[in-house]
């Protein structure tokens, strides 16, 4: 592995406008303020499936402002852009401060990704922690997914409190 100061991009590699990667990044004081990154899809060629699992996602009650907790998986097939992860990472983080219902979380994350990247497909499912005893459990999904694209199931269990 190459020591970070002899990691370089090339200017003529299509990655010179993000701003992010590789430098240091305070989380944004909302998602609203957060800067979703891209790169071009660098198999336009080929439908395939790119997932995300963030088990320890973490967002405010817009009500009590007590903290939420979610498990989200997000399931995109690329359209012509595919998401830079460390900018998608400090987006998730941008909702630790911020108060909203989980299914205003969860489908509001998606929007976002689908207006950045216009994929052929997207999923997301919420799997949120309980809030007054229920666990709350939110699936959103955006376009029909191409023929013949492999997706594995999310494989969340339902939540079971101890035991």
């Amino acid at each position: 592995m190459l020591p970070q100061d002899k990691i370089a991009v090339s200017n003529d590699s299509g990655y010179a406008d993000l701003k992010q990667l590789g430098s240091a990044v305070e989380l944004p004081s909302s998602p609203a303020d957060a800067v979703l990154e891209y790169v071009s899809n660098p198999q336009p060629d080929v439908d395939y499936c790119v997932r995300f699992a963030v088990p320890e996602f973490t967002s405010l009650c817009p009500l009590t402002n007590q903290p939420d907790f979610a498990h989200l998986v997000i399931d995109y097939v690329p359209g012509p852009r595919i998401v830079e992860s460390k900018s998608l990472k400090i987006f998730l983080g941008s909702f630790r401060n911020h108060g909203a219902f989980h299914e205003d979380c969860t489908v509001g994350i998606a929007r976002r990704l689908i207006d950045l990247l216009d994929p052929k497909w997207l999923r997301i499912g919420g799997y949120w922690y309980p809030r007054g005893g229920i666990p709350i459990d939110v699936f959103f999904q955006h376009g029909e997914l191409p023929a013949g694209v492999w997706v594995a199931e999310q494989n969340v269990p339902g939540y079971r409190g101890r035991g």
